[in-house]
């Protein structure tokens, strides 16, 4: 099995929830796991991970990984929105996964709104993490391509295209299909039959 690994798709498309049942089954095979997340999250609290569906459980929040040091005993360290760390951090988790032989799962965003990979998510392609791609459907009605992409909505409904891309929550961002956002984005309209 492979050390590294990064779960990726798109918000909603259950990276979270994932995680969290991955924890509890591991932890119930009697394997030593450790949970952890970036500081900068703090929706539902600093030591909390929940999903939308509303599974949860608790988590170490650091605000980077440069002093990280799991426990001897820890077989598996589960990573919550690791596109909020820095590319220094996805460093430290493939010496954990290849120097203390520990499996490594990130969990988070590839791309952010403006169509950009977050650094942390190029680096762990760079280091050669095992990608795994969690699929979910566009969330404009009627449509059900795969959603790929992010848009960002200002208080009045308006697509916002640039901007900080480190911003927490969903209400105000939608996931896609490409086609969907091309025509919301940059106003290319979809090619009927």
């Amino acid at each position: 099995m492979a050390n590294l690994h990064f779960h990726y798709g798109v918000m909603s498309s259950s990276k979270s929830a994932a995680l969290i049942i991955n924890a509890y089954n591991m932890r119930r095979n009697g394997n030593a796991v450790e949970v952890i997340k970036p500081a900068y999250d703090e929706r539902f609290g600093k030591q909390k991970i929940v999903s939308r569906i509303g599974l949860e459980c608790d988590a170490n929040a650091l605000p980077n990984l440069q002093s990280y040091h799991p426990a001897p005993n820890t077989k598996v360290i589960l990573v919550d929105e690791v596109q909020f760390f820095g590319e220094a951090d996805i460093d430290t988790l493939v010496h954990i996964a290849d120097q203390q032989n520990k499996i490594v799962m990130c969990y988070g965003l590839m791309v952010d709104s403006n169509e950009s990979i977050f650094p942390a998510s190029r680096r762990l392609i760079e280091v050669g993490a095992k990608l795994h791609r969690m699929d979910s459907t566009c969330q404009i009605t009627g449509c059900m391509k795969l959603a790929t992409h992010h848009l960002r909505f200002d208080s009045n409904g308006k697509v916002i295209r640039y901007g900080d891309q480190f911003a927490l929550g969903d209400s105000n961002y939608k996931s896609v299909c490409r086609s969907h956002y091309n025509e919301l984005c940059h106003g290319i309209k979809q090619k009927t039959k």
